[in-house]
């Protein structure tokens, strides 16, 4: 069973940043590819970034590209997204995602693709 645990969320005023951790324990953190999700008050789930199991490729939401930088650190079993110039309509649950892979270079971008959920954390960005 893997456990995945968001930590990092909190206020902040526009133009400000944030850094977003996922801690993933479990299995082999190597072997899964990863996502960030974000889910506002009356709108559904949706994609914000995503990094490849080998983690050399990412991708990314239009919305957050030259913003948001997903990374991972796999001697920490980790995944970060570091949020640079926040806006109010960033304001969400964050919610960190894994899904396993047997290719190293997969990216996945649907929510239904990802097998494995985190709590998810709250950011708010003030204007």
């Amino acid at each position: 069973q893997v456990q995945l645990v968001e930590s990092g969320g909190g206020m902040v005023q526009a133009g400000g940043s944030l850094r977003l951790s996922c801690a993933v324990s479990g299995r082999t953190f190597s072997s899964y590819a990863m996502g960030w999700f974000r889910q506002a008050p009356g709108k559904e789930r949706e994609f914000v970034a995503a990094i490849s199991s080998s983690a050399r490729s990412t991708d990314y939401a239009d919305s957050v590209k030259g913003r948001f930088t997903i990374s991972s650190d796999s001697a920490k079993n980790t995944v970060y997204l570091q949020m640079t110039s926040l806006k109010p309509e960033d304001t969400a649950v964050y919610y960190c995602a894994a899904s396993p892979t047997l290719w190293g270079g997969t990216l996945k971008s649907r929510a239904i693709e990802y097998d494995y959920w985190g709590q998810g954390t709250q950011v708010t960005v003030s204007s």
